[in-house]
């Protein structure tokens, strides 16, 4: 024990290492209220360490060629030892990496996490987002299946109708005039290299950040306003031991369900593994549907739901980004007075719930062939999506709020 307590005390003269422990686990002090909606953070952060380990060992038999990536996937699959296994974890892992993330940017909306003086991490949150979208549109195009490949032909495609510099930009994107080897290749070191080490930066940024401003809690209250004389929260505990040994439990719960999925239905019944996507791209024969995975299919129905303006799809387009990132204005539309939705009144509640079922609803009609009836519902469900944020300056305002405790309590 002396020589291990001699060995830290050497490495913290050196680097802040007991500094570190201190001010970002064992004395940083979180409210005493959390809930289970607080697992998901923790959870996103174990998927991407998932995925960074289980996509470096994947790495090592995928070969970016376009006459050899199909065949080096099936490889991985048969011959790999435990090959078939790291496919599905990281296949798994990339659907529910998206899971646990809607889960959590959805506690910060039913709490307010989003608002004064969160503002920045929250903004932080949603550039972490968009990489994670980023990162995984690229990845879809390496297993080099039928979906695959006509899924990034069509997404790929769409950058075309911007204005002026359409078809440069598509170019520039896919490295040749169509989805190709050079495609492949660009793609492969976007999605292994560039965008992991962008990820992994910004998710540190916004760790560093929650601990700066401190974590809200389903009260919506600042715990630091009330300190005892130890300059402790009166309303806080340190994250460690508590919340470790709590989020422990999470992530066994997790991994059972996890590995459920890994081992009985890797699949999802299409969901997350396209059975297109087991034949090999073929640039000549295109699949009756194509739609993209679940984690886009809100988006893509809203590009659907815009008809095209002097035969461009651009104002889709302009749709789709603005719907993805339109939750980023959050702090600024959001004109309650109070934070979380304990204490809400009823219209931001309906609006609210008229959101997430937008939101759910889009992401189905997303996946479903293009027909007449799932058009009207695309545009239905896209205008109730955007009156959420459009009118929330109005109804946040309006809305009759109940009082705040003054201290968390307890539900």
């Amino acid at each position: 024990m002396k020589l291990l307590n001699n060995f830290v005390g050497w490495v913290d003269d050196r680097f802040p290492l007991l500094d570190t422990w201190k001010e970002h686990l064992s004395e940083y002090y979180a409210p005493k209220n959390f809930n289970f909606w607080y697992f998901f953070g923790s959870l996103s952060l174990l998927v991407l360490v998932i995925q960074i380990v289980s996509g470096i060992f994947l790495t090592m038999s995928y070969k970016p060629d376009a006459l050899l990536a199909f065949a080096s996937v099936e490889y991985i699959m048969r011959d790999v030892q435990w090959g078939w296994l790291l496919r599905y974890v990281h296949s798994t892992g990339a659907s529910m990496f998206f899971v646990v993330v809607y889960l959590h940017m959805f506690r910060g909306m039913i709490y307010g996490s989003y608002r004064k003086p969160r503002e920045l991490l929250w903004i932080i949150g949603v550039v972490i987002y968009l990489a994670l979208m980023a990162e995984a549109f690229m990845g879809y195009l390496l297993p080099w299946g039928q979906m695959s490949f006509w899924g990034a032909q069509v997404i790929v495609n769409l950058f075309s109708s911007v204005p002026f510099i359409g078809n440069d930009l598509s170019v520039l994107i896919r490295g040749d005039y169509v989805i190709s080897d050079a495609t492949l290749n660009r793609f492969f070191a976007l999605h292994v290299a560039a965008i992991p080490l962008v990820l992994a930066g910004i998710v540190f940024v916004h760790i560093v950040a929650l601990h700066k401003v401190g974590s809200n809690n389903p009260d919506g209250i600042e715990i630091k306003k009330n300190k005892g004389a130890d300059g402790h929260p009166l309303d806080g505990i340190p994250f460690h031991p508590y919340y470790t040994v709590k989020d422990i439990v999470a992530v066994v719960v997790f991994l059972i369900i996890f590995c459920a999925i890994v081992f009985f239905s890797p699949d999802m019944g299409g969901y997350f593994l396209e059975a297109n996507n087991f034949i090999p791209a073929n640039p000549m024969q295109t699949p009756a549907h194509i739609s993209p995975v679940w984690y886009f299919t809100p988006y893509y129905a809203i590009l659907r739901a815009v008809p095209p303006m002097f035969g461009s799809q651009f104002p889709g387009v302009i749709a789709m980004g603005i719907g993805a990132i339109a939750v980023v204005f959050l702090p600024w539309l959001d004109r309650g007075k109070v934070k979380s939705v304990r204490y809400r009144g009823p219209i931001y509640k309906l609006f609210l719930a008229s959101f997430v079922i937008s939101f759910v609803g889009l992401g189905y009609l997303g996946m479903m062939p293009v027909t007449p009836t799932y058009t009207l519902m695309s545009r239905v469900l896209s205008v109730v999506y955007f009156a959420f944020f459009i009118l929330m300056p109005w109804y946040t305002k309006i809305d009759k709020c109940k009082p705040e405790p003054d201290r968390v309590t307890f539900k």
